[in-house]
């Protein structure tokens, strides 16, 4: 799977290890950054280049990483055709994918550790939208807030 991450200094050494992992499991990967740590950059000069490139299907799913993950959630966002969630366990991480197409992951660096993150990320990345009627009637109403016309 074609996935892309991204993070600013928050979540600079989960992501590190996270990046690892997809690349020992196979996945080609795209890293929007941060490249170093550098204690005063901001999470939405990675993340949007990472939901841009979720949205034109550049690749398939991203993982955002932040101090909390909300600041990565929220930017992400704000890009249409991007549906960011910020997780905490594993329930939501597949039940996002199943029923709301989840396509950015978003994580806390310091709010959780790297076993659960890895968990969280190996979920949603195996988990398949379930394209039930109900779900995408349900997307196509939050599609249309994107435009303005809700």
């Amino acid at each position: 799977m074609r996935v892309g991450i991204a993070t600013d200094h928050g979540g600079f050494a989960l992501k590190q290890e996270i990046l690892t992992r997809l690349k020992k499991a196979g996945h080609q990967i795209t890293d929007f950054g941060a490249k170093e740590l550098k204690s005063d950059d901001d999470y939405p000069d990675f993340v949007v280049p990472l939901a841009r490139s979720v949205a034109s299907g550049t690749v398939d799913r991203g993982i955002a990483i932040c101090g909390s993950g909300v600041g990565a959630a929220v930017c992400a966002n704000k890009i249409p055709g991007t549906r960011a969630c910020l997780i905490h366990d594993h329930f939501s991480a597949r039940q996002g994918v199943e029923d709301d197409d989840m396509n950015i992951l978003c994580m806390g660096g310091r709010t959780i550790g790297p076993e659960v993150a890895w968990d969280l990320v190996e979920t949603f990345l195996e988990s398949v939208f379930s394209g039930a009627d109900r779900h995408r009637r349900r997307l196509n109403k939050v599609a249309l807030l994107e435009g303005g016309k809700a």
